[in-house]
């Protein structure tokens, strides 16, 4: 019989849980093609290599744009061969679950659907990030007692407050890990004169990015090309820089944070004062993200343990209510009938 997959279809990297086996995979969302034949080349990390550096016949490029597929036929083909190298070769289709982000429309759920269907699932179930987040976390959902989840992805971050199994309100802003990455790009543009690429970037708000004060402050060399020379240049830069650079972005999930929380009702936020805020994601892991959530709610907030891993594990959980679940229930956290 074919193993059961949870699939976190993420704008920055896919991770694919098997039942019984926990995450068997986690590669970057990137596929790189032959623009000419066609034919796939590579896909996954071997591909992000390429990013940027690729002549003119072959391409490389991210089919998920935003917590959404922006390359229908691209995200089909990364799909089956993911599902081809997990599943091996099989008669049984496996049955898939797959993450969608919370704001998703009826349209792009469908195709999400249907890329599942044609990369060689029997059945596609969705379930929302923030609801897989926090069974990931470790939070027990069914209960009537309020949690509040942030997922900071890379293509989008969900805010959820969840209850009895279900989303009571949430948001989902278009700003996330990418959005800093290029908030990084622009500073450096605009402040040094400096053009650097977006895994440079990437690597700077890994290594150095925080959107807290430090309690001391650190530096890294940055190389890229200067834009009045033209040549090389290498420039430090420090992590208040830093800072400087996520301002507009980090407000903007401050906000959508500060929004759900205001449209809570008051049993649920008093629960949710007393159990505390959960961040999950890559995005959570920029060094102090937690204390300025908690600082500005004056809610105790915590990084969740496997960040990264949250939304996928809660995934490859909930395949276990997959047989209780009638069939035609598409979504999850919605219970709500495509057919």
């Amino acid at each position: 019989m074919a193993k059961d997959i949870g699939i976190d279809l993420g704008t920055a990297s896919v991770l694919v849980y098997v039942k019984g086996k926990g995450i068997v995979l986690n590669e970057p969302s990137v596929v790189a093609l032959d623009k000419n034949t066609g034919k796939l080349l590579q896909v996954g990390a071997d591909a992000q290599a390429m990013l940027g550096r690729t002549p003119g016949n072959i391409i490389a490029i991210r089919p998920l744009r935003e917590g959404v597929i922006s390359d229908y036929d691209m995200t089909e083909r990364m799909l089956r061969e993911f599902i081809r190298k997990v599943a091996g070769f099989s008669f049984f289709k496996p049955r898939v679950i797959i993450c969608i982000p919370s704001g998703i429309t009826e349209v792009e759920e469908r195709a999400v659907i249907d890329a599942g269907i044609q990369a060689g699932a029997r059945k596609v179930y969705l379930i929302e990030e923030p609801v897989a987040a926090a069974i990931g976390a470790g939070i027990d959902i069914a209960k009537p007692d309020g949690h509040m989840v942030v997922d900071i992805g890379g293509g989008t971050a969900d805010i959820a407050v969840i209850s009895l199994s279900g989303v009571v309100e949430s948001a989902s802003i278009k700003v996330a890990g990418d959005q800093l990455n290029e908030a990084v790009v622009k500073y450096m543009r605009r402040k040094h004169n400096l053009l650097v690429g977006e895994r440079t970037a990437e690597e700077m708000k890994i290594k150095l990015g925080c959107v807290f004060p430090k309690d001391e402050e650190e530096t890294l060399d940055v190389k890229g090309r200067c834009l009045l020379t033209g040549l090389p240049k290498v420039i430090t830069v420090s992590s208040t820089e830093m800072m400087d650079a996520f301002e507009e972005p980090v407000e903007r999930i401050m906000e959508a944070i500060h929004s759900v929380l205001e449209r809570t009702p008051p049993e649920l936020v008093a629960d949710i004062s007393t159990n505390g805020i959960v961040m999950t994601g890559g995005g959570s892991l920029v060094s102090g993200f937690d204390k300025l959530v908690a600082a500005r709610t004056g809610i105790h907030t915590v990084v969740a343990e496997d960040a990264i891993s949250c939304v996928a594990l809660g995934t490859g959980k909930s395949l276990d209510a997959l047989n209780s679940m009638q069939d035609g229930t598409q979504n999850l956290s919605r219970r709500r009938q495509m057919n």
